[in-house]
């Protein structure tokens, strides 16, 4: 199939498991054949928004670049996945109507499970009142409306929430069928391939 291009938008709070699965979709779209490329928070932060901070003004102002980047990427016919926390709907309704082919994966966790994954103890700090503007403590996350896919990264194995965006993808027309596993391994086969030659219709 000729690849459409799409936005495949994951959005959730810090540690709901956006980066991790992004990384594994990218894995799985490329082994199809597809041309991906991935935007992930930390990694914009570092060079296209580096000027910006976490006001909601700046919060904005970052997924309002990142979707300016993933539409131009998705006009060319690639797979962009874009791992955000992209709080508010209003951003996220923006960058659906922008980029036109549109994705929207919704990681949810809950509060405990996220405290729990928490290895620089951020969640401790913010509950504690130490981190201004913190999303799901401080700050608010507006959860998405009418998302295309949500995993629950606390109950579902990252392989049992990959397989729901996949057939999800396949189901829209962005991705390919996976090939079909060969009926013979390649042993198999040439023990058979030696059969028939032996009987003369090879």
């Amino acid at each position: 199939m000729e690849q459409k291009g799409v936005t495949i938008w994951f959005t959730g709070m810090s540690g709901a498991g956006k980066t991790a699965l992004a990384l594994r979709l990218e894995e799985e779209l490329r082994r199809r054949g597809l041309k991906v490329e991935r935007l992930d928070g930390d990694i914009v932060r570092q060079g296209l928004t580096r000027d910006l901070g976490f006001s909601k003004e700046d919060r904005d102002k970052n997924i309002e670049r990142v979707t300016f980047v993933a539409k131009l990427l998705t006009r060319t016919g690639v797979a962009v996945l874009c791992s955000f926390i992209s709080p508010y709907q209003a951003a996220r309704d923006n960058a659906r109507r922008e980029t036109g082919n549109f994705v929207e994966v919704y990681c949810y966790a809950s509060l405990d499970t996220l405290v729990g994954r928490d290895v620089k103890g951020l969640y401790k700090k913010a509950l504690a009142g130490e981190i201004p503007n913190f999303t799901g403590v401080s700050d608010p996350y507006e959860e998405p409306v009418n998302p295309e896919v949500v995993i629950d990264s606390g109950k579902e194995t990252i392989e049992e929430s990959l397989g729901k965006i996949v057939a999800r993808l396949e189901e829209l027309g962005y991705a390919p069928p996976a090939a079909e596993q060969a009926a013979y391994t390649t042993d198999e086969e040439a023990e058979i391939e030696a059969r028939l030659a032996a009987l003369g219709y090879l």
